[in-house]
């Protein structure tokens, strides 16, 4: 039932206290997950004190329970462990606090927690989260590298050194951080989502040496592993050794084996690239070169054709053809000719020899009438009539005065 009070009639704080107690009670015995953030073992006390903090959130609550308890927990309860805890929430109403008061520890064995993380894996691609085509490319000279590690960690000096004898001009902004224990998630998760934030950051390390399992169990904590996907900001993960595989691997867009492999993909090898710009430089020139001697080859050869060598030579060489085919032409129309005029004298012979004009020549006559008709017979004429007499070189006139003779 809900308190009734009012301005006039306000609740006093015990007895708020004792509300907020009596609703507690009635949540009853729970099982809780957590991590042990502080133990305290006061001597010649019969309770131990845990604080259980939540990895993925920065929350944690006291939990008392009987040295007998904590005694039963193999192995040996450390902090940093991860434990299951059945409890019962209780309110402290004098000092209004709220704690669990536990009667069982389990401590979560490596087995169960690989089992987990498998299961969380599975989950996460299932989403897509780990899909190759979400994952973008680094740049090739990022302005300023983002750094987030453990405070003094040789993970730090590895990057560091590594990646400033690489390229001596780089940037770092590094944010140190607890990378181990129940702080680790909420340290990491503030530095990367300040990193991501930051315009002159273009790539983020996460950078951390090896360790056991749950050394590394931060870098697998599904809060953790969200974020990474959700920054803007391309993100390296180099944490632990080539073996170790903490889920923030899988969802990073680039993976590297350790620390030092990191720095050598986030920035680029001055020596590899001065030496990169030589060769590409003397292949251009030696390109260059072969190309211009192919192009004075090409000319040498053009000027050493007759046509540029002597200009003059194909002209003269024209020339000749020319009167060749003149002479030629002279020689075959003279031949033409001679044959023709041969021809022409072997018709005009033939023609001759068929002609009247030659007959008469050889002392014949061609006798005609005044019409011009050609007397074959003496029945044609009568006596008195004109006739014109044809002869070789000329004619002449006659008139019949006699009788025809037949013949």
């Amino acid at each position: 039932m809900a308190l009734q009070t009012y301005p006039e009639r306000p609740a006093p704080v015990r007895v708020v206290s004792q509300a907020i107690g009596g609703w507690i009670a009635r949540l009853g015995a729970v099982w809780v997950e957590g991590q042990v953030a502080q133990l305290t073992r006061r001597p010649g006390s019969r309770t131990a004190f845990l604080v259980l903090r939540d990895p993925a959130a920065d929350l944690s609550l006291q939990v008392t329970c009987p040295m007998t308890v904590l005694a039963a927990v193999e192995p040996p309860l450390t902090e940093g462990a991860r434990v299951v805890v059945h409890a019962r929430p209780t309110w402290y109403f004098p000092r209004g606090t709220l704690s669990l008061a536990a009667d069982e520890i389990r401590q979560v064995g490596l087995g169960e927690l690989l089992a987990r993380l498998e299961r969380l894996r599975t989950l996460l691609a299932a989403e897509g989260l780990f899909d190759t085509d979400r994952k973008r490319p680094l740049p090739f000279l990022p302005r300023t590298v983002g750094l987030v590690c453990g405070r003094g960690s040789a993970a730090e000096r590895d990057v560091l050194e590594n990646a400033r004898r690489r390229w001596p001009a780089v940037r770092f902004r590094v944010l140190e951080v607890v990378v181990q224990g129940p702080l680790a998630v909420p340290q990491v998760l503030d530095a990367l989502r300040a990193l991501d934030r930051d315009p002159e950051v273009d790539v983020v390390v996460l950078a951390r040496g090896g360790g056991s399992v749950e050394d590394l169990l931060p870098f697998s904590d599904e809060a953790l592993v969200r974020a990474v996907a959700a920054c803007r900001t391309a993100v390296v993960s180099a944490i632990g050794h080539e073996s170790d595989t903490p889920l923030v691997d899988l969802v990073a867009d680039v993976r590297a084996s350790t620390p030092t492999d990191a720095a050598k993909r986030v920035v680029p090898d001055v020596e590899e690239e001065l030496t990169g710009l030589r060769q590409c430089r003397d292949r251009g020139l030696s390109a260059l070169r072969h190309r211009l001697d192919r192009e004075t080859a090409l000319v040498a050869s053009l000027r050493s054709r007759p046509v540029l060598a002597d200009p003059h030579q194909a002209v003269a060489l024209r020339a000749e053809e020319v009167a060749a085919l003149q002479h030629r032409a002279h020689n075959t129309l003279g031949h033409r000719l001679d044959r023709a005029v041969d021809d022409l004298q072997h018709v005009r012979a033939r023609v001759r020899a068929l002609s009247p004009a030659a007959t008469l020549e050889r002392g014949y006559a061609v006798v005609q009438r005044a019409d011009g008709a050609v007397v074959r017979s003496p029945a044609q004429v009568e006596i008195g009539d004109r006739l014109r007499v044809r002869l070789a070189e000329g004619g002449l006139g006659a008139i019949v005065d006699s009788s025809p003779e037949r013949a």
